[in-house]
């Protein structure tokens, strides 16, 4: 069994936070040429380069990234130790980090992260954005995974994999309205007002398409690409409301929202895209296995 060289490791931790050889050299009283002779020897010990050279920058490859992860760890846990053995003790955590869309479902998101949260040993890190940003940072590795209720487009050179997480139907909620007969879908929309997702959204368009067929123009009170914003808006103003029911749940639950109904052939498709990677983080992996959906070839979207 190979034994780690912590001296090698040392020096590799030492070169990747300062992105520079020139500069770990100085910090640690070494020449560039030993010292890169340190770090050539960890690659092999390893059996994967560590940094690749992009003009004057070194920077990490996806085993430096996972190296230097755990090279934080071993020297934190180093630190812990002098810190209990003095009497200040310090715990150590697994992180993940998570982009989610901007406009996705919030109760969505925390039924996904439910079995990390409150863990002790565990950070969650999560970062809201665009699917392009969330995908670049998925791409250079600052992301583990980026939850979304769009599949990403196939890309080889990325090694993207949309894991669908959940489909779920979407309705018509409002306020109750006691007294009146039961909701007509599509006919009371000639005239009922609608809080609408933005046309960004996939379920925005799948129901305009319903509406153009019945020759329906619906008296639009608002377009809203914030699920959250959405929620509220609902509460607050008269008519209906086009969302998931996972969305206002609580609302639904309580009765201050209920359910007109549902609209046919139209569903909300939950994903989780990752990339293939050769070093998974493990708890990413813990969460998909709640989903079988999970384990299917990877989903193209449409």
């Amino acid at each position: 069994m190979k034994s780690l060289n912590f001296n090698h490791l040392r020096y590799f931790w030492a070169v990747a936070h300062e992105t520079s050889l020139t500069r770990a050299a100085e910090r640690l009283n070494l020449s560039q040429s030993a010292l890169s002779v340190q770090i050539h020897k960890l690659e092999h010990q390893l059996g994967h380069p560590l940094f690749e050279r992009v003009g004057r920058r070194l920077v990490l490859t996806e085993a430096g990234k996972i190296a230097l992860d755990y090279a934080d760890t071993v020297f934190k846990a180093g630190d812990e130790m002098m810190s209990t053995l003095d009497g200040r003790p310090q715990t150590s955590r697994q992180v993940l980090r998570v982009g989610a869309l901007t406009t996705l479902s919030r109760n969505f998101q925390l039924e996904f992260l439910r079995p990390l949260v409150g863990r002790p040993d565990v950070e969650l890190i999560v970062r809201s954005g665009t699917i392009r940003d969330l995908l670049a940072q998925l791409e250079a590795h600052t992301l583990d995974v980026v939850l979304s209720n769009s599949a990403a487009r196939s890309d080889a050179r990325l090694g993207l994999r949309n894991h669908l997480l959940n489909e779920q139907p979407v309705s018509l909620v409002g306020r109750p309205r006691p007294g009146r007969a039961p909701f007509r879908f599509p006919e009371d929309l000639r005239s009922e007002p609608i809080l609408l997702p933005s046309l960004d959204s996939d379920i925005r368009l799948g129901f305009d398409r319903l509406l153009e067929l019945a020759e329906i123009r619906p008296v639009i009170l608002a377009e809203v690409d914030d699920m959250a914003m959405l929620r509220l808006l609902a509460r607050e103003r008269e008519g209906v409301t086009l969302v998931p029911p996972i969305v206002v749940r609580d609302e639904l639950d309580t009765g201050v929202l209920i359910e007109h109904c549902r609209i046919p052939q139209l569903t909300e498709c939950f994903y989780a895209i990752v990339q293939n990677r050769r070093f998974p983080n493990q708890l990413l992996g813990e969460l998909l296995t709640r989903y079988p959906a999970a384990d299917d070839p990877q989903v193209e979207p449409a």
